[in-house]
């Protein structure tokens, strides 16, 4: 015999369905789907803040900046883990401005050193463009110098090579904060 669900017998529809779902005279009508909020995440969580807009999370948008295909998929993978949206990737300082332009990320994460416009140039001219961006070098050990550099000239932290996971959301979400 087959074995049909509790509220079969009583109701002709599933519980959860709404008069608007059930459409006229018992039909289903079919609705357009709808996002659906991701659930609230603790600060310190170490996953990135996300802007409350009508109850749904979004989460900040990040694109990447450094010549090493490498190094950005390694910070991609442990952005996207933390729940940031990675809207965009760059392999030098032109593209990172331009990309900047299009996109409007909420953060930037920039290498020092790269081909065509370096890191410190590209932080000036995207800082030229919006004085609220923010902007979080990517330097290596021994750096110290390009990194003042890289502060004096607008942007807001940094973080060194090789990554630690923890301290770069750290880092990104204290920014952002």
């Amino acid at each position: 015999m087959l074995s049909l669900p509790y509220w079969h017998t009583a109701h002709p529809f599933p519980p959860q369905l709404t008069n608007a779902e059930r459409g006229m005279r018992g039909r289903l009508v079919a609705q357009p789907l709808q996002a659906v909020a991701a659930p609230a995440v603790k600060k310190g969580a170490g996953a990135a803040d996300g802007l409350e807009v009508w109850g749904a999370r979004m989460s900040k948008r990040v694109l990447i900046v450094d010549d090493a295909v490498v190094m950005r998929m390694m910070i991609k993978g442990i952005l996207a883990k933390s729940g940031f949206d990675v809207v965009g990737e760059a392999q030098n300082g032109i593209e990172a401005v331009e990309k900047y332009v299009a996109l409007r990320p909420d953060l930037v994460t920039m290498d020092v050193v790269m081909p065509e416009m370096d890191g410190i140039a590209a932080v000036k001219q995207i800082l030229a463009h919006d004085p609220a961006a923010k902007i979080v070098m990517c330097t290596s050990m021994g750096q110290q110098a390009l990194v003042v550099e890289a502060i004096q000239a607008g942007a807001k932290s940094f973080i060194t090579k090789p990554f630690q996971a923890p301290k770069i959301v750290d880092t990104l979400t204290k920014v952002l904060a």
